[in-house]
């Protein structure tokens, strides 16, 4: 006989766990079932390099979920009873050239004005409008990124009602490659804005994406970055505290391989060792768009086609973590330890372009754009006393030119001591002395780590306009459920409002309430 609940989820990634503990915390019995030994998908802490050597295997700073009323308002108490605590950085964000100039991004307005203006004054007060529009722009935008999504058109119809509207569906339709030159002139500073946005795994030049310069800014200047104690699997241990003191319960080590269906209707799941688990109320499924018709029998075949089409970003990571005897010093000065993320410039913005060219067209570019993180800079607890850590990154096609996904097995050592060698000139210590030890993931090893990563897309689908709102993934499926099946909700980072620690989540609890007559408003206010 089937073990029963009244919810069993399928994944424990954070979003899924978001889902499952405001189902708990309503009063219901539920079960998550994650195919790994460890939990939080992409939200995770390990000790990669060795003992006493804190990594964040993939998301390292929380940034978005700062404005979800789970974290504002501490609606599951995972601040004040389970444990979750944050370090927020003054200067959130650094790009550092390579002739050792830097341009950063404080919580500080005025801070950042005169960061800019030391390469154009014209370019500082251009973001200081920019920071107001970031500002103005930011509730409504922040309003729709945890709740269910709104329709698309009704979206648009309603900003096409003003002028102000009509300006914001235009930025949203642009690329942050237009807005920029629009607005800025210095090389430098128009190459730290689009190093920005790209972090969202996209080139600047993409169209359908120019909003996001302004949430990056209005983010980091009101929220920051949030920096888990402990590790970025901070969050998901506290979620599965959350889990647990409800009555629920996390199994790792359990493979779901269908969904149950009855009458149209989710009822439970079976694993691949042919256990099953019903499931009561509902189904939460952590299921990719194009792993859904594997998963769930009868499937509508309309919608199992535009769910296999789903559009990838083109830009995989390419992830190094490594244990250092001793902290960064970095050539462009001090000050440099000071940001959360740091980037490593391109010599032009030529450069920059031809990287992401690169990149569309499946090659290997032939220079590298490196981020890095050195989170034990502000957390003591990741490493030993003196020594550090470190979290860089670079992007690559997930297919490698030289032999496709599986080359990346063979190729991943060398490539990780070329993007260590390409830190060189801006680092005074990145040598083999100071380096412990280190552990690669290429794209292919971060699919292999998590299902909603396909074909190593950190972010689950690429983040283009007509991906977006009630259309992520696709219109059928933007409202986290799955026409057809009843009582199946989706989760993850292919849903809305996107890749990224945002504990979406909650979103996908606000619809099961409301299917099942609960009162989410009444969840967080329990004492």
């Amino acid at each position: 006989m089937p073990t029963t609940h009244d919810i069993v989820a399928i994944g424990a990634g954070h979003n899924g766990l978001v889902a499952a503990a405001y189902l708990a915390a309503a009063g219901k019995n539920v079960l998550v079932l994650e195919r790994n030994p460890w939990s939080g998908g992409g939200v995770v802490t390990a000790e990669l390099t060795g003992p006493g050597y804190l990594h964040d295997r993939f998301s390292t700073g929380h940034i978005f979920i700062q404005a979800n009323p789970l974290i504002k308002n501490d609606e599951l108490k995972l601040l004040s009873r389970y444990g979750l605590k944050y370090i927020y950085p003054d200067v959130p964000f650094l790009c550092v050239f390579e002739d050792g100039s830097s341009i950063a991004l404080h919580r500080d307005r005025s801070k950042t004005y005169q960061s800019i203006a030391a390469f154009s004054e014209k370019d500082a007060d251009a973001f200081l409008k920019f920071a107001e529009a970031s500002v103005h722009y930011l509730p409504m935008l922040s309003a729709s990124l945890y709740t269910p999504p709104i329709p698309l058109g009704a979206t648009f119809a309603m900003l096409d009602q003003s002028a102000e509207g009509r300006e914001l569906f235009a930025i949203m339709q642009k690329s942050p490659y237009d807005i920029i030159l629009e607005n800025f002139e210095n090389e430098k500073v128009r190459l730290f804005f689009m190093r920005m946005v790209s972090e969202n795994l996209t080139g600047p030049e993409e169209k359908g994406t120019g909003i996001g310069i302004f949430v990056f800014l209005g983010f980091m200047e009101q929220y920051g970055i949030g920096v888990a104690v402990g590790g970025s699997g901070s969050l998901t241990a506290a979620l599965i505290r959350c889990i647990e003191a409800h009555g629920g319960k996390v199994l790792n080590n359990t493979s779901v391989e269908t969904v149950l269906v009855n009458n149209s209707r989710a009822t439970g799941v079976r694993t691949s060792d042919g256990a099953e688990y019903a499931a009561k109320d509902a189904v939460i499924g952590s299921i990719h768009p194009h792993l859904l018709s594997r998963f769930v029998p009868g499937l509508d075949a309309k919608i199992a086609r535009a769910a296999d089409r789903v559009e990838l970003s083109a830009n995989s990571c390419f992830t190094v973590h490594a244990a250092l005897n001793a902290p960064l010093k970095f050539k462009a000065g001090p000050h440099a330890n000071q940001a959360y993320f740091t980037e490593l410039m391109p010599a032009s913005m030529t450069v920059l372009r031809q990287f992401f060219d690169a990149l569309r067209y499946g090659r290997m570019p032939d220079t590298s754009l490196l981020g890095l993180v050195s989170p034990s800079t502000f957390d003591a607890t990741r490493c030993p006393p003196g020594k550090a850590t470190l979290h860089v990154w670079d992007y690559v096609p997930y297919s490698h030119p030289d032999g496709g996904p599986e080359y990346w097995d063979k190729t991943k050592d060398p490539f990780a001591n070329t993007m260590l060698s390409r830190m060189e000139p801006f680092f005074e210590n990145i040598t083999p002395e100071n380096i412990i030890a280190y552990v690669a993931d290429s794209p292919l090893d971060i699919e292999r780590a998590s299902a909603s990563f396909q074909k190593g897309d950190v972010h689950g689908a690429a983040p283009y306009l007509y991906q977006s709102g009630s259309h992520r993934p696709t219109p059928d499926l933007g409202q986290n459920t799955v026409p057809g099946i009843e009582r199946l909700y989706l989760v993850g980072p292919f849903q809305h409002p996107g890749g990224g620690v945002f504990g979406a989540g909650r979103a996908t609890a606000m619809k099961m309430c409301e299917d099942l007559k609960l009162n989410f408003d009444k969840i967080g206010q329990q004492r």
